[in-house]
């Protein structure tokens, strides 16, 4: 049988390193399905919706380099939106092949139609539809490039009757460059940056995720410097490990050493961090930034000094210039500081919770506790990010996913899919709430259907927890942010895997190593107290006179049982505000 242009795509995916395809069959994906089948190389993903396909294959790029995700015409394509957009801010090198209607019905509002370069446009980096056979290896080799070297998402749009044509062979390169250049600062540029951090006292490092792969080179400065080290939620499990200088995160999800530390610095050094958080940036010290992407420089904060380079690259050439601090003034107050806060956190897992109100930070550290050292984890947005940012530890070798940067729900189990498929040697966990889970609980069959052993831990609050608390230090009683749930156990009992309801805190522990040794698929539904807040770092008096005004709604409307357990249940965060 003569090769078509979905064998000759399957055959580009396949030498490019791709091993599966996360989509829903059907239409115009036909063809390319088939291709799959015929070539025995590539694994066609069966999910169940296309954004948990986007998902998977969103976590999948982000841990191997490069993954694939498809959508049939009309529906297909809308439903991969939001798992696009997630990978495209995350920076997840991504193949979506966007199948379309066949290209005589293009233009005439035939049935599911989209325009896929108006759809996609605002989440690729590369978006085009090939309308010959020529045109569709050239395409996808452009797409592979960009998706590569951009690291983003690129969208090849293909019509049912192009990928059922006889393939042609491309007049181009079909090789996909995969370079490693150095990237630093000018000579010049590294001697100012060099005496900027030798002439002052008081330095903190602040590090995201563009410094994982600088970890040994950030510790070999704080040292030379002195310097307390801070870090992004991304950039936590590259840099929080083997590190006697951390000080942990700031942000929405942070810690008061972080921000005390970069509040009180005369030069704060960012480096490969976009931290969003303007408000947490402080506004009179001497900021200097570091980015292989320069139009990053200086969005969240004023700079003093804003240069381009990878973060290893830039630190090897800046170390030899510079010198040894002897005062360790700054360094030992704001790790005494670091200290006093990580014996506070330590206070929520001894305080383990009561029946059916359990607490989350217990649960967090009880699994952070009994994970493997290689442990991927993956987390929901909201409560369950709080909990993991400052509960899961690094090791050096554990891997941590989520939407940090498009923020959206929904995302832990579907990543986990993806996690465990690329990584089968690998223990999966990942931390779901339940409002998350609800959301995409369909796909729970999928991983059924592939008997992937990831272990699902549901922080069970009966509530959209963070909208809860949003709500309040507005001043806004909450309103419909309480949830029903299924007894989520039963659920996954019910899709044939082991499904295990935990009431009693003292029941947690055993129940979770139970569940990690056993082979195949788990689910855990921790009824998690309702009542636990996540307080910043740093308390802004308009949030405790919101979360005044609220309690003081809720009590006028009734709901003074509501008042008193989220008092009882923080009264140590509010200690510690006194």
């Amino acid at each position: 049988m003569a090769k078509k242009v979905a064998d000759q795509i399957v055959e580009m995916l396949v030498e490019n390193g791709v091993k599966r395809i996360y989509a829903v069959t059907g239409d115009s994906l036909n063809e390319l399905n088939d291709a799959v089948r015929r070539s025995g190389k590539i694994k066609w993903i069966h999910v169940r919706h296309e954004e948990a396909g986007a998902y998977a294959a969103a976590a999948e790029a982000e841990l191997d380099g490069l993954a694939c995700c498809a959508g049939s015409c009309g529906p297909g394509h809308v439903h991969l939106i939001n798992g696009l957009y997630d990978a495209h801010r995350t920076g997840a090198p991504l193949i979506a092949i966007a199948s379309t209607i066949n290209t005589p019905e293009f233009g005439v509002d035939y049935f599911q139609s989209t325009n896929t370069i108006k759809l996609f446009d605002d989440c690729s980096c590369y978006n085009e539809v090939a309308s010959t056979a020529a045109q569709a290896p050239r395409m996808l080799q452009s797409a592979v490039q960009h998706a590569i070297h951009n690291k983003g998402v690129a969208v090849l749009g293909l019509p049912g009757d192009v990928s059922a044509l006889p393939a042609e062979e491309s007049v181009t390169a079909m090789y996909n460059y995969r370079n490693n250049p150095v990237i630093r600062p000018s000579d010049g540029e590294l001697s100012l940056l060099a005496d900027a951090l030798n002439s002052k006292a008081k330095v903190t490092i602040f590090c995201g995720i563009g410094a994982a792969e600088a970890h040994d080179e950030v510790i070999q400065l704080a040292k030379l410097l002195n310097a307390p080290i801070g870090y992004s939620f991304r950039g936590k499990m590259g840099i929080q490990y083997d590190n006697p200088f951390e000080v942990g995160m700031t942000g929405l999800l942070g810690l008061p050493s972080a921000y005390h530390s970069m509040h009180e610095a005369d030069v704060v050094l960012l480096l490969g961090t976009d931290f969003p958080y303007s408000a947490f940036m402080p506004l009179k010290n001497k900021i200097i930034q570091i980015d292989d992407k320069p139009e990053k420089l200086g969005r969240r904060a004023k700079l003093e000094m804003g240069l381009c380079g990878k973060i290893d690259d830039t630190l090897k050439a800046l170390l030899p210039l510079i010198n040894k601090k002897e005062d360790d003034t700054f360094l030992m107050s704001q790790l005494k500081l670091y200290e006093h806060v990580k014996e506070h956190l330590e206070t929520y897992v001894k305080d383990s919770g009561s029946v059916d109100k359990i607490s989350p930070e217990f649960v967090a550290h009880t699994i952070n506790e009994l994970a493997d050292n290689d442990a991927i984890f993956t987390v929901d947005t909201g409560m369950c990010c709080v909990w993991g940012a400052r509960y899961l530890h690094a090791t050096g070798q554990r891997k941590l996913l989520g939407s940090f940067n498009h923020g959206s729900m929904a995302n832990a189990m579907p990543m986990a899919i993806g996690a465990s498929l690329s990584n089968p040697d690998k223990q999966v966990i990942a931390l779901c709430g339940d409002g998350g889970l609800s959301m995409m609980l369909g796909d729970l069959a999928t991983i059924k259907q592939y008997n992937l052993p990831v272990k699902l831990i549901v922080f069970n609050n009966r509530a959209l927890g963070m909208v809860k608390l949003e709500m309040e230090v507005q001043g806004l009683p909450d309103n419909e942010t309480d949830m029903v749930n299924p007894d989520f156990a039963l659920v996954a009992q019910a899709m044939g895997f082991t499904g295990i309801t935990v009431h009693n805190p003292g029941a947690l522990k055993e129940i979770v190593q139970t569940a990690f040794r056993t082979e195949g698929p788990v689910l855990i539904n921790v009824m998690t107290n309702p009542a636990s807040l996540a307080m910043p770092p740093k308390i802004e008096w308009e949030q405790v006179k919101g979360m005044t005004i609220s309690m003081g709604k809720l009590i006028l409307g009734g709901r003074m049982d509501e008042v008193l357990e989220t008092v009882k249940a923080n009264y140590k965060h509010l200690n510690d505000l006194l």
